[in-house]
């Protein structure tokens, strides 16, 4: 997720690109201006970010809890 809206963010502001997601028309409809990395490609390292975090909560929610086998509790003698 990160690597879709950060970093390709980041390429797009540096490099100079329309920050729309959409190509930029003048009065003719010619198009003067298109983004550097189309929002479709971005758009996919997002979608894909969320499903590996969702994959991570599935697994997290169905998984056994560890056991406390090596915590030794202890009390202070008197």
């Amino acid at each position: 997720m990160l690597f879709g809206i950060v970093v390709l963010g980041l390429v797009e502001t540096f490099t100079g690109k329309p920050f729309a997601p959409a190509p930029i028309t003048n009065e003719a409809g010619e198009v003067t201006a298109m983004p550097l990395i189309s929002p479709e490609i971005r758009t996919g390292f997002v979608l894909a970010g969320l499903v590996v975090l969702g994959l991570y909560a599935a697994y997290r929610f169905v998984a056994p809890l560890p056991e406390d086998r090596g915590v030794s509790h202890e009390t202070m003698a008197d």
